[in-house]
């Protein structure tokens, strides 16, 4: 099936957005290209998606508990996370093809009147939404599923019970609270051994379930992690991540040597390596280690396509780069330029790496308790997910 039915689409929005008393609205957003030329068949299809999920559920907003469902465009930024534009068009008929002549295709409002009036957004994209939405969520008191990207591959992920990834990320986040390191050895084409010690101290983990409970909270939609940013050493003590992290990009191994939770030189195979070596002296924070992810949505079935949307979600993950809009402290003044800064997840399970594997991940407490989290590229906490959608 190349989307959800009605049924499944009712289900999902309540999954996602639990009924709040202030909720009234929920809003549809795509951007649109500025030009003929910058379109493509993706984003084609991923607006007609959402124009799509619209005429599917504004006749059923009294079923959600809502007065309204609309759909908005506005011109693309060009940039994944950049501000949003202050002029929004709510659609009135069909989509436009791009933003040139918004005003003969619908209502052109202020972005700061719709944040007002709304208090749900879903954002199909196709430059990420994720950071402008989280900062207005807070300001506005909405709640926003952001989904850059967003194709029909992806539709499977949304049918997975999202009450069980919560219950899962909730358990990965009472763990890495309480941790003061993972300790992990990777193996390699198995045979080869790294090992990586991840400082987990003077940090707290988020979760990101695509379960929106409270005001002001924005996220990923698919979802399903539980992230931690390792300590960055912006305290007096160093930070005493260290090791040798092995990432397989297309067919060739990098080595990349981690002192102090930075990327201090690379080694292994191919153009890569000399490309990698490159951006690390070019743009030293792209070596900094922002992030533990562990996804889950695997055990429900999920399969990778290619996507970090959806890749990321699936397993265990290390990002490389900025960590400020996690929680960290790597960020735009640690970057030679803000169009140099980035955040790229290395995804450890097998479709994405199959020549590293994940042999073990431990947990190492502060007195002295070590707990197995990950045996051979799985899960050892969890019992087998029930079937079915939330």
């Amino acid at each position: 099936m190349n989307d959800l039915s009605q049924a499944e689409w009712l289900r999902l929005i309540r999954a996602v957005f639990p009924v709040l008393e202030q909720d009234r609205a929920l809003g549809i957003i795509v951007d649109l290209p500025k030009r003929a030329e910058e379109d493509h068949p993706a984003w084609r299809r991923r607006r007609r998606l959402a124009a799509g999920w619209h005429a599917m559920l504004a006749p059923q907003a009294a079923q959600l508990g809502l007065q309204e469902v609309a759909l908005f465009a506005y011109e693309n930024v060009g940039l994944n996370n950049a501000d949003l534009p202050t002029t929004w068009l709510r659609i009135a008929a069909a989509l436009p093809d791009t933003s040139e002549s918004l005003s003969q295709y619908g209502e052109l409002l202020e972005a700061e009147q719709i944040f007002c009036s709304y208090q749900l957004f879903l954002a199909p994209t196709e430059h990420s939404a994720t950071a402008p939405l989280k900062v207005n969520g807070k300001k506005y008191g909405f709640r926003a599923a952001t989904m850059p990207g967003f194709h029909v591959d992806m539709i499977p992920a949304l049918r997975v019970d999202y009450e069980q990834v919560f219950q899962r990320l909730l358990l990965l986040k009472e763990k890495l609270d309480n941790a003061e390191r993972a300790e992990i050895v990777f193996t390699v084409d198995r045979r080869r051994e790294c090992a990586m010690v991840f400082d987990l101290r003077h940090r707290q983990a988020t979760v990101s379930s695509g379960r929106f409970l409270k005001a002001g909270e924005v996220g990923n939609l698919p979802s399903g992690e539980t992230y931690i940013v390792p300590y960055e050493g912006e305290k007096e003590e160093p930070s005493a991540t260290e090791g040798i992290l092995p990432v397989q990009v297309s067919e060739s191994l990098l080595y990349y040597t981690i002192k102090r939770n930075r990327a201090r030189s690379v080694a292994g195979e191919g153009e890569a390596v000399r490309q990698e070596a490159e951006r690390l002296e070019r743009e030293p924070a792209y070596g900094n280690m922002a992030e533990l992810g562990f996804g889950v949505l695997a055990d429900f079935g999920i399969a990778p396509i290619g996507e970090i949307l959806l890749d990321e979600k699936l397993g265990f993950h290390v990002g490389f780069g900025r960590s400020d809009h996690f929680g960290g402290f790597v960020g735009a003044g640690q970057f030679s330029a803000p169009a140099q800064m980035v955040h790229l997840d290395r995804i450890y399970v097998p479709a994405c790496q199959p020549r590293v594997s994940v042999q073990e991940l431990a947990l190492i407490y502060d007195d002295g308790r070590r707990e197995r989290v990950i045996h051979q590229d799985r899960y050892t906490l969890f019992a087998r997910p029930r079937p079915g959608l939330a």
